[in-house]
């Protein structure tokens, strides 16, 4: 087995804001494994938030020894183990996935011993903006049934009533990432819970969360930069009511599904949600989240192109992707 990996980068309509800052653009890399005249591919998004660069991640999956595994389960079994989670890892998981299924000649849910794949409603994301931008942005969205808005700003309240109002029919998660504190939370809390709001994701900083075990939740809590991998799933017991999967998180499909059963295991609800990438990223996340609470794939819906061959959106729906995209 060969590894290639490559950088590319897709356009973003407009700009996509969050509390830590603005993208244009989806710089994604995209590891190829090829084996007897079969190549698998996966695409991860080296996240800065977690320390993670273009050029270390390219060099940890570029540099990675695979050569001498005998079969792409094998390898995969052995990635668990050498390779720390996060996007490296997601990579070559995903590439590795979509390379058995290749030489196998068949399909990834096959493969995992899961029913055949449905379509999914995922959430569209609105980017934090100033009250009267969100409000456009939700009109323009408000025949769409779950909206995500980013928030974090000086203008919290009002960006929450602004999109409420003009997006009357759909259902709300606010996503704060991080960027709330302490002594605000409860007055949010409250706000959120009057608008009938139906999640709030990662309201504090990781590692800061603590406070969420003792006050009420009147709109349920998901956590996202505090949960990464199985192993954080029982310390979030007491302060979150759902957790949202990632795969770059997580460091693949293979360690995502572990995190997937021991969050249902302990009474979680499930999010699966993405980075900002193409359809090559959602590809493998589609499985994952076949039976979640909230699907959370609009990655490329964000772009101004994606990629070919892509997944097939319906308005929020999202279909299960073709195998000559992935699996």
């Amino acid at each position: 087995m060969h590894i290639n990996v490559k950088c590319e980068s897709y356009p973003i309509q407009g700009q996509f804001r969050i509390s830590r800052g603005t993208k244009t653009a989806a710089e994604v890399l995209v590891c190829e494994i090829s084996h007897n005249s079969h190549i698998g591919r996966g695409e991860c998004v080296p996240y800065a938030r977690y320390g993670e660069t273009l050029g270390e991640v390219e060099a940890a999956i570029r540099g990675y020894e695979i050569a001498d595994c005998e079969d792409p389960k094998q390898a995969r079994d052995l990635l668990q183990t050498k390779m720390k989670r996060g996007a490296a890892r997601n990579a070559l998981d995903c590439a590795l996935w979509d390379l058995e299924a290749k030489l196998s000649g068949k399909h990834f849910h096959q493969l995992a011993h899961m029913p055949p794949p449905r379509p999914l409603e995922t959430a569209f994301t609105l980017s934090l903006d100033t009250p009267e931008a969100m409000a456009d942005a939700a009109r323009g969205a408000s025949s769409r049934p779950i909206l995500k808005i980013k928030l974090g700003g000086p203008d919290d309240i009002a960006c929450m009533h602004a999109v409420v109002a003009n997006a009357p029919s759909s259902r709300i998660i606010i996503d704060a990432n991080e960027a709330w504190h302490e002594e605000d939370l409860p007055k949010f809390m409250r706000e959120a819970a009057h608008l009938d709001v139906s999640l709030i994701e990662q309201p504090l900083p990781a590692g800061n969360d603590q406070i969420l075990a003792n006050m009420p939740h009147p709109v349920p809590i998901c956590a996202d930069e505090s949960a990464h991998c199985s192993q954080d799933i029982a310390k979030l017991t007491d302060r979150y009511d759902y957790v949202n999967i990632k795969l770059d998180k997580t460091g693949g499909l293979t360690e995502a599904f572990k995190m997937h059963a021991e969050a249902k295991r302990l009474g979680f609800g499930i999010m699966v949600g993405c980075m900002v990438g193409t359809s090559l990223a959602m590809a493998p996340a589609i499985h994952l989240a076949q039976d979640a609470d909230y699907v959370d794939l609009d990655g490329p819906l964000l772009l101004a192109k994606d990629r070919s061959p892509a997944l097939h959106y319906f308005g929020n729906t999202v279909s299960p992707p073709e195998t000559r995209l992935w699996g």
